[in-house]
């Protein structure tokens, strides 16, 4: 039996399901996901290994106008991406037409030698009718050309399996390169990190949008094989400081549970919690707080 192995970057703009996608593919969750833009942050990749492949997906951020410093490391994480993989795939949303960052990025992608296999791929068609899915289709597939088209609903698990094979022929001949048992490089910490995170966009909804960072400042096994987990939520203004909190805590205390919940899955054992949030006027556009939250480019 033959073997294929290799990387796939996915790209595309922010909120089109990329990280949805990833876990669906792999069977379980590794990245956080929210409704809202830039849930991802960082570059993570997703290992699924099957009897005759391995496929290593490098989830990225969206690609956006960025407005700020944070945005800009965004979009340089996820353009670093599309650097040595054997396939690209640009997952774009069907049930809108291409906006100026779907322009943008099939702009960066026609740069691109046409030797590294480019696969068109149109997420949410279970949200639109079907003449209007070939229509999207049409449209996207004019803006990059010679890409492999696949329609798929990543959170309705549709097309799923089709996608796979594509993408298992689209890659070599060539042994694995991570264990079987591997199924992200992430360490759990810094997955913690992006699950509290995840839950604090799910519980503020639109009051405190993309201006908070998570940092975890202790993750330790106790005897009793519980995880500890003592993180700071960081905010820009003081206003926002009050709204994470909420009365008597109690926004606070449903950010930690959701968070527990999701950490306690991811790891199959019981977590603690605690939580505390502090003031980083205007981090976003602050070079030395983005270091100090991980958004440095890497050398």
């Amino acid at each position: 039996m033959t073997h294929h192995s290799g990387f796939v970057a996915i790209i595309g703009r922010p909120n089109v399901g990329k990280s949805t996608l990833v876990n669906a593919l792999l069977g379980q969750k590794i990245a956080a996901v929210s409704p809202r833009p830039q849930t991802t942050r960082r570059r993570q990749l997703g290992i699924l290994t099957l009897e005759n492949a391995q496929i290593v997906f490098v989830d990225t951020p969206g690609i956006h106008h960025a407005r700020h410093k944070l945005g800009e490391f965004l979009n340089y994480e996820a353009e670093e991406a599309l650097a040595g993989v054997d396939v690209i795939l640009w997952l774009v949303d069907s049930s809108s037409a291409p906006t100026e960052d779907d322009i943008h990025i099939a702009e960066l992608l026609n740069k691109i030698p046409p030797r590294t296999h480019r696969l068109l791929v149109l997420n949410k068609i279970d949200t639109i009718g079907a003449d209007e899915v070939s229509a999207r289709s049409e449209e996207y597939a004019r803006l990059w050309d010679q890409a492999t088209v696949k329609k798929v609903s990543a959170e309705k698990r549709l097309g799923l399996g089709e996608l796979l094979e594509t993408l298992i022929q689209s890659l070599p001949q060539r042994p694995a390169e991570y264990p079987e048992e591997q199924i992200t490089d992430a360490y759990e910490r810094d997955i913690a990190a992006d699950l509290l995170r995840e839950a604090c966009l799910l519980q503020l909804r639109d009051e405190v949008p993309h201006s908070l960072a998570v940092r975890v400042d202790e993750f330790k096994e106790r005897e009793n094989g519980m995880a500890y987990i003592a993180a700071t939520i960081f905010v820009e203004r003081e206003s926002q400081k009050g709204i994470v909190i909420g009365e008597g805590g109690k926004m606070l205390k449903s950010i930690g549970s959701a968070a527990r919940k999701e950490i306690e899955e991811m790891g199959g054992r019981k977590v603690f919690i605690e939580l505390r949030v502090k003031v980083s006027k205007d981090w976003r556009n602050n070079q030395n707080a983005l270091n100090q939250f991980g958004y440095t480019r890497r050398k």
